[in-house]
């Protein structure tokens, strides 16, 4: 095998997931608003529309809205129509992927396509994480390139059904995660590298970036050429309060088992892979217990089946969402933004919420 090969090709014993078990857990149905009746001008994209009454009244009562047929080629466009359920917006600001703005407030999803991404919750390894994400689909394959998405409702119910499940309960969760310094890989591959803090802590001054790291809830020191180690200390469960119980709110994604397939990392062993998730007390959870976790997301998850112009917004509490690798043909596209909604201050579970 040659030393290219080798940066692209799995480890051994690599967990596949399954996505889901061609059963959704949830009618699509209720989700899914058929927008051909809809003109999708300034009086549709208008608080207080039928549209945006009707978006906002899937969305309070699923988590997950799928607008199809929309006629839209504007991302701005698109964002218009999310914006209608989503009040406000943040940056990206702490974020692990390394994602860049395609358009001002619009991101790229920032995982190559050849990379599995498993179900995981955006940006809960941080204090600061987000209420709801939407995703405009500018560019969509014929066939595959779906979202998929998972009931976290019934995932929480399985998890907690289990011994492991009892045990992330009990002990919590550590997040461990290493940025780079783009410096420090200014002129040399940029092998085993996720995201450098420039880029995630969104400035160049290091002393900024430790600072806005802590002020995110994380323990921070510097590794050698500047490499950022993070950690974060935190329940696997969040309390969600219009439901009034705690959600499962973690998954295998902030894990070394994330880069499976990412090139560029997928040849390190996992304890050198810029990720880590442990137990709150620093013990590592094993194999079989990764691969329960994984299964349980796969259970309860279900496909969205993009078209150029369809917008969904989910909601970071009551799903998770990943996706399978993707592998473009000859004159594909498959282009979504990504929309950051509005951050909180994260608490974990509440005694007696279960």
């Amino acid at each position: 095998m040659t030393v290219a090969e080798a940066l692209h090709t799995p480890l051994p014993d690599t967990i596949e997931p399954r996505w889901w078990t061609g059963t959704p857990p949830i009618d699509p149905e209720r989700f899914t608003i058929d927008c051909s009746n809809y003109r999708m001008d300034a009086d549709d994209l208008t608080a207080g529309s039928e549209l945006a009454e009707r978006m906002n009244r899937v969305y309070n009562e699923i988590g997950l809205v799928h607008l199809v047929n929309t006629g839209l080629t504007d991302l701005q466009a698109m964002r218009a129509a999310a914006r209608l359920v989503m009040p406000g917006q943040v940056d990206y600001e702490g974020g692990a992927n390394p994602r860049n703005a395609l358009e001002p407030n619009v991101y790229e999803v920032g995982a190559p396509l050849s990379a599995w991404l498993h179900y995981h919750h955006e940006m809960a390894y941080i204090g600061h994480s987000i209420e709801m994400l939407a995703f405009l689909c500018k560019h969509a394959l014929e066939e595959g390139g779906q979202t998929f998405v998972s009931d976290n409702l019934a995932a929480t119910d399985a998890i907690l059904a289990t011994d492991f499940g009892q045990k992330l309960k009990r002990l919590g969760l550590c997040y461990h995660r290493n940025l780079t310094d783009r410096e420090a890989f200014a002129d040399r591959e940029a092998i085993g590298v996720y995201n450098h803090w420039q880029q995630s802590m969104m400035t160049e001054d290091p002393d900024q970036a430790v600072e806005m790291a802590k002020a995110k809830g994380l323990e921070v020191e510097w590794g050698p050429n500047r490499l950022l180690k993070t950690r974060y200390y935190i329940s696997a469960f969040e309390y969600y309060a219009p439901l009034d119980r705690n959600l499962l709110y973690s998954s295998v994604a902030d894990d070394g088992v994330w880069f499976d397939t990412w090139p560029m990392v997928m040849q390190l062993p996992l304890d050198e892979r810029p990720l880590k998730l442990t137990f709150g007390d620093g013990s590592e959870m094993t194999r079989d217990e990764k691969k329960l976790f994984i299964d349980i997301y796969d259970r309860f998850g279900m496909p969205i089946n993009w078209r150029q112009g369809d917008v969904a917004l989910v909601c970071n509490y009551r799903f998770a969402h990943g996706r399978p690798s993707i592998a473009l043909k000859p004159g594909d596209k498959r282009d979504l933004g990504v929309l950051i909604g509005n951050s909180y201050d994260r608490i974990g579970d509440v005694d007696g919420k279960w």
